[in-house]
């Protein structure tokens, strides 16, 4: 079986000998060393044998000893088959070139399907993908793989609620829950005003209805502001109380800040390492260097290859690997308590409508303890306070 193998490799021929000297001549090439297989008689002077295309040279000097003639019938074996697809060499790329153009047209995007989103939403998300690159006619490998592009969608688009993302073949499906906005109550309903929390009314403006307090008094959390009954007793009218009724709050907020902090950041070196994967082994092809980072996240990202409609069992796969670095940051003991201030503010920032404003903050306590400065402040805010209160009929 060696010897087959070896003998396609380096390729043989077949032999046929005829004459008188023919069984002469394979004796002699036999005591040369020469290896010769297959011996058949053919005819009562003519042999047909195999033999190696190296000892062809040899061949030829044993034959100016011998009475035969030799005919070289057929060449076998790897450099004769590279010789035939060499002579048809134009055929040949022209297959591989075909192939290779149906192989990057399957791995290319030529479909972008939006499902269960209203044409505003659609073209929302259309033109994200746009930004993404996300596009008919790109290279689906130098596309972000569907987690990273369902991440950025809900990051980027506040109307959706959820967003599924398929590759099927060539065509991305997008499958969309939006937000469901809650219905605006009825401006017709009666109802009157009410205090959302507790305050001291600061300014009031009221549009409709009868106002019950004024300012600088102080309400309680669910205190008639403005009433919805207008008119004498006798002849009252129930309508939708409508105004803005600033007032006076109050939160409380306690903060901690280390003096020292350890991070662990990204120090923008990366380099990627490229492979094909089969199984559950991949082979090398772009990027051997170990960087040598002392310390690393790595990104691993697998996406198969496509042929028409078959998902091949070879996918390409890309390992990023992402320097790290531990830093430190310092802060004074003045530092930390404006870094806590800015924090707390901004927390409360969260909670708080874009007309609301912080008109007084004060640190009610301050003090130091296991290497932090621990924060007790004290916030005073207009903002609206009033809320609907629908009006039941018989009250």
């Amino acid at each position: 079986m060696k010897n087959q193998w070896t003998n396609y490799y380096t390729g043989y021929v077949k032999v046929k000998a005829y004459g008188k000297g023919a069984e002469r001549l394979i004796n002699m090439l036999t005591r040369r060393g020469l290896h010769i297989w297959e011996v058949k008689r053919v005819g009562s002077e003519a042999l047909i044998f195999h033999m190696d295309i190296r000892d062809i040279p040899k061949l030829r000097q044993v034959m100016r000893k011998s009475d035969c003639k030799v005919k070289f019938m057929q060449g076998k074996g790897f450099p004769f088959l590279m010789k035939r697809v060499m002579k048809n060499s134009g055929f040949l790329a022209g297959m591989i070139a075909f192939l290779l153009c149906i192989f990057v047209l399957s791995n290319m995007v030529w479909g972008i399907e939006v499902q269960d989103a209203k044409p505003a939403t659609e073209h929302a998300i259309r033109k994200e993908l746009d930004k993404m690159g996300v596009k008919i006619g790109k290279v689906q490998f130098f596309v972000d793989d569907v987690d990273t592009i369902q991440r950025k969608l809900s990051d980027r688009i506040g109307a959706l609620t959820w967003v599924g993302v398929e590759l099927k073949g060539t065509t991305y499906h997008f499958r969309v829950v939006e937000k469901r906005q809650p219905k605006e109550v009825e401006k017709t309903s009666p109802q009157n005003l009410v205090a959302s929390k507790k305050a001291i009314i600061a300014d009031m403006f009221v549009e409709k209805g009868q106002s019950i307090v004024n300012v600088n008094d102080y309400v309680g959390k669910g205190q008639l502001l403005v009433s919805g009954l207008i008119g004498k007793e006798d002849k009252q009218e129930i309508v939708s109380a409508k105004g803005v009724i600033k007032g006076k709050t109050w939160y409380k907020a306690k903060v901690e800040v280390p003096l020292k902090t350890k991070f662990s950041v990204f120090n923008g070196d990366e380099t990627s390492k490229h492979f094909l994967k089969m199984g559950g082994f991949s082979l090398p092809v772009w990027g051997f260097k170990d960087p040598g980072y002392e310390k690393q996240e790595k990104e691993t990202t697998v996406r198969p290859f496509h042929f028409l409609q078959w998902e091949l069992p070879i996918s390409y796969k890309q390992v990023t690997l992402r320097s790290k670095e531990d830093i430190v940051r310092s802060y004074t003991e003045k530092e930390a308590v404006e870094e806590g201030r800015k924090m707390a503010k901004a927390e409360l920032n969260k909670h708080l409508d874009e007309e609301d404003e912080i008109v007084e903050e004060k640190i009610l306590h301050e003090s130091m303890e296991n290497g932090k400065v621990k924060l007790s402040i004290h916030y005073q805010v207009i903002e609206d306070i009033a809320i609907g209160q629908p009006i039941i009929q018989g009250d």
